[in-house]
């Protein structure tokens, strides 16, 4: 994607829904996504759920998800039990609802967004695609139903999403979790001979949660062969061969990113919303500022991954160790149960 503004789609009628997998780093990538599409004039809506609403307009204000005319906003529940909460959910629960719970809620949405009936002049056009992430496999039955095309949208590598295809292989091969991590797989096409070790947890571990996820991606991988393209955020030089491989399995495969990089290449997004479901501390900024280029470490655990007191005091000893200064990026929910606090010799 470049931004030449001879390319610019110069109509009304293309109106794209997109609905990310409703965690931070998921929303952050597909919001990236609708920007771009955003300025290739395709009207927008993008779909929240009711929950992480609330947590963008508690860290980012009341008027944040105003939108624009032809980028707008629109909430579904989740199908969990209501919660003020300023936390990541728990993954199972949520999984569980995404699969039994959503699917209706959603259709009435697009129902509602496609109502042959409206008579507002400034009612968006119907929506003609659907740009949905590649873990919320609901969508394809949606736009079945509805007769609307679905885009595949992975905020994965492409090497992440060969190995969520090549699962039921994989447990074919080497029998259900948990399995030996030294085990050398030689089989996956366009990845060379890699370790069991290697891949995500969930194919080797066989803990509760993980059993979950094991499942899960498998059914939501199984349903990529029903999108009518998809996306993976990578690009050709870092991952040409598993894409090649990719390509030769799917019609349609298209690699697009690195997505920030994209958005720098064209003029400023009018839409000013930020994309965290946290409040943002900013005051980092001017301590960086004093400090050499390249010479600070940089800490963070992501959006989903929690640990206990313990382990985190001894990140921290850790850290501190390495004798240089460092930026650790710690949410409120990052220690189970408690407030994430680091020993004083450690601060």
């Amino acid at each position: 994607m470049d931004s030449k503004k001879e390319e610019v789609v110069d109509n009304n009628t293309h109106h794209i829904l997109c609905i990310p997998w409703p965690i931070q780093s998921h929303i952050k990538a597909m919001l990236k996504l609708a920007k771009l599409l955003h300025s290739r004039g395709f009207h927008i809506t993008f779909v929240n759920t009711e929950y992480n609403h609330k947590r963008f307009l508690k860290s980012l204000g009341p008027d944040s998800l105003h939108g624009l005319p032809d980028f707008l906003f629109e909430t579904i529940p989740d199908g969990l039990p209501p919660s003020d909460a300023d936390a990541t959910q728990d993954l199972v629960s949520l999984g569980e609802a995404l699969m039994e719970k959503i699917l209706a809620p959603f259709c009435d949405l697009l129902k509602r967004l496609n109502d042959v009936n409206r008579t507002s002049n400034d009612s968006p056009p119907p929506v003609t695609r659907i740009v949905s992430d590649g873990l919320l496999p609901f969508t394809i039955d949606a736009g079945r139903e509805l007769g609307i095309p679905v885009v595949f949208f992975y905020t994965i590598s492409a090497c992440s999403f060969m190995v969520f295809k090549q699962l039921s292989t994989l447990l074919e091969k080497l029998g259900p979790p948990p399995v030996s991590k030294d085990i050398i797989i030689d089989w996956v096409p366009g990845m060379k001979a890699i370790h069991v070790r290697d891949m995500p947890s969930f194919c080797w571990s066989g803990s509760g949660a993980d059993h979950f996820v094991l499942n899960f991606s498998m059914e939501a991988t199984e349903k990529a062969h029903q999108a009518s393209a998809i996306i993976i955020h990578t690009f050709n030089a870092l991952e040409q061969d598993v894409l090649d491989a990719i390509s030769s399995m799917f019609p349609k495969v298209f690699a697009i990113g690195p997505l920030q990089l994209l958005l720098n290449r064209i003029p400023e997004h009018p839409l000013k919303l930020k994309d965290s479901l946290w409040k943002e501390e900013n005051e980092c900024l001017q301590w960086l500022n004093t400090k050499p280029k390249g010479s600070v470490l940089y800490v963070n655990f992501g959006s989903i991954a929690v640990m206990s007191p313990q382990q985190l005091a001894e990140f921290g000893y850790g850290i501190a160790n390495s004798k240089h200064p460092f930026l650790w990026i710690i949410r409120p929910d990052l220690v189970v149960g408690e407030t994430a606090v680091l020993p004083p010799e450690v601060g």
